[in-house]
């Protein structure tokens, strides 16, 4: 269900909800049961296997945005938010208010604009994991980072870089650009990039998807294409054999006539 529709439902039933629970002691369900039918029908169904298997589980610490409305948990929210202000506990309904905001926000990718990351801090906090060489920020979202060796250039890793950035601000500003800075090929040299809390190839709200690789992904994989396909071809083999031979030959000729 839309998340416009989810707010208009909201604004239509609020009041009902809070007569209901003055009307009712406070240690009556009603309203929590109340509140999870009404946001029940808001929960999406979750994304399909396929993409939740394109790259390791998160640990569950980790931030994660892109994902269904969950239901309870802000009628969970809603309930203890009143509560709360039953009790003239202001800053706690105040955050339960924040709570749902940042709730309704997540599953468009919309980054918190009030927890911005400071630069330095997180280029600092990037450097510390293990086998990391350097960081930089190379616009307001991108941070290209060089490890140490092929194997940390890898999904695990990107991973741990944003874990260390979450006590910053909203990780999903920033997305890591992960290079191995002892490369052998050409594969090795390509980035491996993604937002802290989304899906390979998946960019938060505005966030543009930024190619870092001066040969792009699909260049490289039509090259690759037709390497193989120039191997497998014995036409090919024989006539690059055959003019290996000429020059072969030839560079002898020259060679003994110098002599």
């Amino acid at each position: 269900m839309p998340l416009e529709l989810v707010l208009a439902l909201l604004e239509q039933t609020w009041e009902p909800i809070v007569h209901m629970w003055e009307q009712r002691p406070r240690r009556d369900l009603s309203l929590a049961l109340t509140l999870t039918l009404l946001f029940s029908a808001c929960a999406e169904t979750s994304p399909p296997a396929q993409s939740q298997a394109a790259r390791p589980p998160a640990t569950p610490a980790a931030q994660r945005a892109g994902e269904p409305v969950s239901a309870a948990e802000i009628a969970a929210r809603l309930a203890a938010g009143r509560a709360a202000a039953l009790v003239g506990d202001n800053k706690g309904a105040h955050a339960q208010v924040e709570a749902i905001e940042d709730d309704l926000r997540r599953p468009i990718k919309i980054a918190d604009p009030a927890r911005l990351i400071d630069r330095e801090a997180a280029r600092m906090a990037a450097r510390s994991v293990t086998a990391v060489r350097s960081a930089v920020w190379i616009d307001n979202a991108n941070l290209l980072v060089l490890v140490d060796n092929e194997a940390a250039r890898a999904e695990a890793t990107i991973d741990t870089i944003c874990r260390a950035l979450e006590p910053l601000g909203d990780t999903l500003a920033v997305v890591v650009n992960l290079q191995n800075a002892n490369a052998l090929s050409g594969d090795e040299l390509a980035t491996l990039s993604r937002n802290c809390q989304l899906e390979p190839g998946d960019r938060a709200f505005l966030q543009p998807n930024r190619q870092v690789d001066v040969v792009s992904p699909d260049l490289r994989a039509q090259f690759q294409a037709q390497q193989s396909e120039a191997t497998n071809d014995p036409e090919r083999q024989r006539r690059a054999e055959a003019a290996a031979r000429v020059i072969e030959r030839t560079t002898l000729q020259v060679g003994e006539g110098k002599q």
